[in-house]
Parts: structure tokens; C-alpha cells; sequence
């Protein structure tokens, strides 16, 4: 048993402040502001300034992929692509890997403002198959090597782009087929047990992972939840299915389905194929790629919803925001069920009449508040190509709540780094101060909302009694903090049933043993 003492944040309903939360066998028993005798045997942790707030949640992220490049190069921070080409360069010339992947290349954080090209890249590797993925995880850029051996397959595909080397739409999704392919079940395993550890670094235990990447019979998604039941540390994982085929879910035993890629209505705006309802204002101009008919999306979330599941749809434009919304409605309006939960990804540009949907049907929304002032794509770029009006629409999260609309954080990791702390400094300071929420709004979404999202929310994501004691120590009181300064509060340690978190490495045998026989929710 123990007792914490100090600030405890515990987003109840009436976000309530207390003194002391007490602990036993993971779960809380006592929240207040004082100390019943009868817990006068407890271990007291003073907290000695620092406070203590849910365990975090992140609604939104691709963990395969994220595994998988997070064990590989990251170039987001290179300031050009001479810098990018150099760390290629020195990582080919100390690994084994067949194939390099480095990711978050972006043309509006390098000197150059433009992409790497791909004789850039093979001049620093040459005769290595390399993929450099484009940082909204949408488009990569390839080596010779690479190009030659997937040639035939690519140039039949939309977004093939054989000069440069960048791949587009379905020309990266049949790289990313390959990449997918390549890995070893052994080096995923570890990839994911090494990846945990990082995610609750950033405080951190829970997230909800889209899966189904390429790999064969979608191996992906059951490694994911194999992975999940095996662990025995709190860390919470819920998958959710892209696909299409409502089997992918229901053979597996999964109560949800959707995320991107198949799942994914349009493409992004980085990669200038977001659906737009008015075109593009820059000289590439265009409407976006819409990728699939009202039809068939109405169609998948009719079977979907009628068979119980939760719905999960990607929506970058207000073209394909407006085409989620019709389509959620018409399966809801077919099959009306309470509580189902269903949502829209991203949402980064909705229109009012989608809004009214989402309000009027319950519809809940896993947002990236990451992506507001984001550098690998500033809003400079986005006025560019948007318009300075639909720029500053970009991202309401006040417009969300104001209509109350269930709104949750996530990173789309690998897109952005899991990081919980940024995501409530940007919430805050959005770049639209009409947009800007409060810090305690902020904090719910990062974790009551988190859990609401799939149905976890009596468990999980706020300190209350009888709920697990999933918490994190931070360095600082974030209601107290000067909102500029948010970013700059510390994860001091996370705690999940009770305990300091344990990493999630071990061994493999006994990790797939664990998982086939475990319980663990998924």
C-alpha cells in the first residue's frame, strides 16, 4: 500500500485537486484532501512539488511502423538534405540491414526546400536498397536498388515517380508492402518490446495502434495483439484493424476496425492529395484524391456497424471529412446503436455541416494537435497551398468542444513523436487563439478521453477510486504553469497498477508463450 502525497490532478468530472491518492495492489482506494487513520501504515511518497496526473493515451498511432523506423534513422531534425545524405551515409556504413529506412525527410524543414533526391541518396550509399519516408508517413523516396527491383510492380501504380524517386499514393503503399515484408518476426518483437520502453518515457500507457501495413495475411496486426496480451507491465494496447474487409477484425476476435491506409479516405496535405471541397491555391492546384465512392464507404460502415464494431475513419480535406460524416450517419441511421463510439481521425479541415453530424450522432474525434505549428509543415507552407481563410479553420479543437464533440490526443506516430507534453502545449497555444483551450480541457484529452475512446474509460484515465492506478509524475503543476511554458514540463516517472513501469524487453519465447495463453484486453 502507498500513499502520494502532493498535487494530484485527478480529471474527474469537476477536475478536482487533492493532497493524497493511495494505492493498493494497483488499484486506488482513497482520493482526498486528507488522510483516513486507517491508511497510517502506508508507504508516504511526498511528491515534494511536483504533481501527479493520469497515465497518458495516445488515440492515435501506427506502432508497427513506428517500431520499425524508431529502430531504424530518424532525419526529421536535419536542417538539409547534404546533412540528410551524410547520416545515410554513415548509418549504411555500420549496419547489416539489407534495406535502410530512414524517415521524417520534409522539404520545408531543409535549407534546399525540396525533397532528397534519389542520385543524392545513392551517392552516399550506392548499390543499397534504401527508403527515405517522407515525414507525414504518405510518400518516401527511393534508392536505384530499391526502384529496380520494384519497377515493374510500381510503374503500373499512381505516384510513380521514377525521376526523382519519390513514390506517391499507391506507389508507397507497394513500397511499403516491401519494407513490411522484409522483416523478420524475431526483430519486430524486439522492435515493439524496445518502442514500448520509449512511449512510457513520455508518460505514456495506453495507445491505440492502426495495423495493417503489408505484411502477408496481415501478419502485423496479429503480431500486435499476440504482442498486447503478452504484456505483464499495465501497458495497455488496443488494435484497431485497417482494413476493409471486416474479417481482418472479426476472424481475430477484434471489436473495432479502421485507421489509414486502406481505411484512409484521402491522403494528406503535404503530399497534396488531401480531398479538398474548393481546389488547392497554388500553382500545383487540384482538388486532392478522394480515394473511394460514397458508395463503397457507406457500404463498409452499414456491415461494420451492424455487426457490432467500432469505426475508426482517416480524414485529412474537408472533402473527405464531409464524405466520413455521411457515411457514419447513413450506417447510424440504418442501424442506430448507442454508445458505439465510432470516430474521424485527424479531422485537420471539417466543415460545419459534418460538425453538426458529429454532435447530433455521437461521433468522437482522435485529433493531432502535434500538427499545429508543426515544422516539417509550417503554416507558411499550408497558406501556400490552402489559402490564409481555410489556414487559420485548420485544427479547431475549441470549435470540437464548443459543440461537444468527444475529442482525444494522439501522435500518428511515426508522423509526429509520441509526446503527451506537446500535445497539451499545443492545444493550449493553438497558432488561432479563437482555437485555444484550456489547460485542464487539454489534459482530459490526453487521458479521460484517451479511455473513453475504446470503452476504457471505468478503468482507466482519471484517479479515481476503484480505477487503476495508472499514473504519471510531473515535474510540474501543469494548471499552474504559465501556458507559454507548458512544453517544458518533465515526465518524471510513470506508474501503471501501482508500480514504476518495468520495460517490456524480454525474452521472446517466453513474450509469444504469454501472449497466446494471456487475457489481456486488446
Amino acid at each position: 500500500m502507498k500513499c502520494y502525497k502532493g498535487t494530484i490532478l485527478s480529471v474527474d468530472a469537476n477536475d478536482r485537486v487533492y493532497r493524497y491518492l493511495v494505492e493498493d495492489k494497483g488499484i486506488i482506494i482513497h482520493i482526498g484532501n486528507e488522510l483516513p487513520s486507517r491508511y497510517d501504515n502506508a508507504e508516504i511518497i511526498d511528491l515534494a512539488g511536483k504533481a501527479i496526473v493520469p497515465a497518458f493515451v495516445d488515440t492515435h498511432q501506427h506502432f508497427a511502423s513506428l517500431s520499425t523506423f524508431n529502430a531504424g534513422l530518424n532525419v526529421m531534425e536535419a536542417e538539409s538534405n547534404e546533412e540528410i545524405a551524410r547520416m545515410i551515409g554513415e548509418y549504411a556504413a555500420n549496419t547489416r540491414e539489407k534495406t535502410i529506412i530512414a524517415f521524417g525527410a520534409s522539404p520545408h524543414s531543409v535549407k534546399e526546400g525540396r525533397l532528397i533526391t534519389r542520385e543524392e541518396i545513392d551517392a552516399v550509399c550506392l548499390g543499397k536498397e534504401v527508403m527515405v519516408v517522407k515525414y507525414d508517413g504518405h510518400a518516401c523516396i527511393v534508392s536505384t536498388p530499391l526502384l529496380k527491383k520494384l519497377d515493374k510492380k510500381l510503374s503500373r501504380l499512381r505516384g510513380y515517380h521514377p525521376d526523382t524517386g519519390e513514390m506517391n499514393q499507391e506507389a508507397f503503399f507497394a513500397c511499403s508492402d516491401y519494407i513490411s515484408g522484409s522483416l523478420s518476426i524475431p526483430d519486430l518483437f524486439r522492435n515493439m518490446q524496445n518502442c514500448t520502453d520509449y512511449l512510457a518515457s513520455k508518460g505514456i500507457g495506453s495507445i491505440h495502434t492502426v495495423s495493417g501495413v503489408g505484411f502477408i495475411a496481415n501478419l502485423d496486426i496479429t503480431i500486435e495483439k499476440l504482442f498486447a496480451k503478452s504484456l505483464r507491465n499495465g501497458f495497455q494496447i488496443r488494435v484497431f484493424p485497417q482494413a476493409l474487409n471486416i474479417k481482418v477484425a472479426t476472424s481475430r476476435r477484434i471489436p473495432r476496425i479502421g485507421g489509414c491506409f486502406e481505411c484512409a479516405l484521402d491522403g494528406c496535405f503535404g503530399s497534396h492529395d488531401a480531398a479538398m471541397n474548393e481546389p488547392y491555391t497554388d500553382a500545383e492546384g487540384g482538388e486532392g484524391i478522394l480515394y473511394y465512392s460514397d458508395e463503397k464507404v457507406i457500404e463498409f460502415c452499414k456491415k461494420a456497424n451492424r455487426l457490432g464494431l467500432q469505426i475508426e475513419l482517416h480524414a485529412i480535406g474537408d472533402k473527405a471529412f464531409d464524405q466520413a460524416t455521411r457515411a457514419l450517419k447513413a450506417a447510424l441511421d440504418d442501424y442506430p446503436r448507442k454508445g458505439h463510439r465510432h470516430g474521424i481521425i485527424h479531422v485537420c479541415l471539417p466543415t460545419a455541416e459534418g460538425i453538426a453530424i458529429c454532435k447530433e450522432y455521437g461521433i468522437q474525434m482522435p485529433v493531432q494537435s502535434a500538427f499545429i505549428g508543426w515544422k516539417q509543415e509550417p503554416d507558411s507552407y499550408l497558406e501556400e497551398i490552402l489559402g490564409a481563410e481555410r489556414t487559420s479553420r485548420l485544427n479547431p479543437i475549441k470549435t470540437f468542444v464548443d459543440n461537444d464533440i468527444v475529442v482525444s490526443l494522439g501522435s500518428d506516430a511515426p508522423c509526429t513523436d509520441p509526446d503527451p507534453i506537446q500535445w497539451i502545449h499545443r492545444a493550449v497555444n493553438h497558432s488561432n487563439p479563437d482555437e485555444r483551450i484550456t489547460v485542464q480541457q487539454a489534459l482530459r484529452m490526453a487521458t479521460y478521453n484517451g479511455a473513453y475512446a475504446t470503452f476504457d474509460e471505468k478503468e482507466r484515465g482519471s484517479l479515481e477510486i476503484g480505477k487503476a492506478a495508472d499514473m504519471v509524475i510531473l515535474s510540474d503543476n501543469p494548471y499552474e504553469v504559465n501556458p507559454e511554458n507548458l512544453k517544458d514540463i518533465k515526465v518524471e516517472q510513470l506508474i501503471l497498477s501501482g508500480k514504476p513501469y518495468e520495460s517490456a524487453v524480454t525474452p521472446l519465447g517466453r513474450c509469444i508463450w504469454r501472449g497466446l495463453f494471456s487475457k489481456n484486453k486488446y
